[in-house]
């Protein structure tokens, strides 16, 4: 039986959702909502990725805005800042290290330190489904 690749760059998905810092809460919170994503690269003007706003920080800022009356701001004020990233040539098996070991359900992938990709827990249980076929 032939190996099949147990390398990041060939399960992770490059059709991203990304958020500019500047774009209001709520426009971001919706549109993760909208395209059934539990986050998203933040990417400034350069294309460098500053940051990820997930459901985490959405949920952080609605249980702040049920006691302060208010829900606004911009993403760059409650997103998660200098993400935890993989290689887009790093192994399956380390990023799943990175999962059990880690409270974090995708992570930003890069290549020469350009965001290329993310790759979650799911993709990765596809990855698994792929290479031990039943």
């Amino acid at each position: 039986m032939k190996k099949r690749s147990m390398v990041v760059r060939d399960y992770m998905a490059t059709e991203l959702i990304t958020l500019d810092p500047n774009t209001d809460i709520l426009q971001a919170a919706h549109a993760l909502i909208k395209n059934q994503i539990s986050g998203a690269p933040v990417i400034d003007a350069a294309g460098d990725l500053i940051g990820i706003l997930t459901e985490r920080d959405v949920l952080a800022l609605s249980v702040q805005a049920y006691y302060h009356g208010t829900l606004g701001g911009i993403v760059k004020d409650h997103m998660t800042l200098r993400p935890e990233t993989v290689d887009a040539d790093d192994s399956l098996l380390d990023v799943v290290q990175s999962f059990i070991s880690g409270r974090f359900h995708r992570f930003p992938v890069v290549d020469d330190g350009r965001l290329v990709g993310v790759i979650s827990r799911g993709d990765v249980m596809r990855a698994l489904g792929e290479y031990y076929p039943l």
